[in-house]
């Protein structure tokens, strides 16, 4: 299996942390070089593991943007 690579390009915030100091994050991130994208996910403290998570591009996070304001909480 080949080795994935990552760099977190900018740290947006913490959605939540965990009692084990794992924290799940909103970050931009560059994936095997690639282009950032926009990732949601678990990380641990030090950011060298992480759990399965969901990246998004520019325009799908402004369209959750869009259907997060019709949510009524």
């Amino acid at each position: 299996m080949a080795e994935i690579t990552f760099e977190i390009v900018e740290h947006i915030g913490v959605l939540y942390e965990y009692p084990n100091g794992w924290k799940k994050e909103l970050n931009l991130v560059s994936w095997n070089e690639n282009e950032p994208k926009y990732d949601i996910r678990d990380w641990n403290p030090e950011h060298e593991r992480m759990r399965k998570g969901i990246t998004l591009t520019l325009e799908e996070l402004k369209a959750l943007k869009e259907i997060l304001k019709e949510i009524e909480l």
